[in-house]
């Protein structure tokens, strides 16, 4: 099995994706210890967090193997090859960059461009996206959106971000999303201001168990229709 693929197995087996974005570095690393202490190995970094580079680094050291590491907000190929040789496992962006994807594939690293109709989720998977990150979800129609947009699109695999809770969670799950990306709903201003990182930990553990449950209630209806 290729590395990527190891990473994207990773990915889609957690089903969840914080998105961490602080103007502060320390509190980034501070965030990221605490959702992986909840349970969570996969983790994205903003490139808007100061230091990032230097973070992914540091991450990489600290959980060594038992982590992957991302990083978002990629905007061009530079700036993903410069996140991909300080660390990160993959790369995620708000649009679609063709140079961005090439330069992933040349690394074997997954990417998760932004997409928000139809035929920009169809064009950011015929160039090689691993995944499509469906942005900004909440405003373009919600699990009710991607129940739509998989019937004929069913092998692209996609990932909702904006607006992702543990109220929305079970929605997006059984629409067909694998992977959540969650920023607010997990990461919150409370939690960063208030520096609750223990509570992190523990909503974390919760969204996992969430994510889990939804999961086993689909095998099990999918398992009752095959026996039917």
């Amino acid at each position: 099995m290729s590395a990527k693929r190891i990473i994207m197995d990773q990915v889609f087996q957690s089903g969840l994706i914080p998105v961490i974005r602080t103007n502060d570095k320390n509190r980034a690393m501070a965030i990221a210890e605490a959702v992986f202490n909840g349970g969570l190995p996969t983790i994205e970094l903003t490139m808007v967090v100061p230091g990032v580079l230097d973070a992914i680094k540091e991450l990489n050291n600290l959980f060594g193997d038992k982590a992957v590491i991302g990083v978002g907000t990629v905007l061009d190929a530079e700036t993903a090859r410069m996140a991909i040789l300080a660390g990160a496992q993959f790369i995620v962006a708000p649009t679609i960059d063709s140079e961005t994807v090439k330069v992933c594939h040349r690394y074997a690293k997954p990417v998760i461009p932004g997409a928000m109709t139809p035929t920009e989720i169809l064009k950011a998977w015929e160039c090689g996206s691993d995944v499509v990150k469906l942005f900004p979800a909440d405003l373009i129609g919600g699990p009710e959106f991607i129940k739509a947009v998989k019937g004929p699109l069913d092998a692209v695999e996609l990932m909702p971000s904006g607006g992702v809770t543990m109220e929305t969670a079970e929605g997006y799950i059984k629409a067909g999303a694998r992977v959540l990306s969650v920023g607010g709903g997990l990461v919150s201003k409370k939690i960063m201001e208030s520096k609750d990182y223990k509570g992190l930990t523990q909503k974390t553990e919760l969204f996992l168990s969430l994510i889990r449950s939804v999961r086993e209630k689909i095998n099990a209806n999918q398992n009752n229709l095959k026996e039917e």
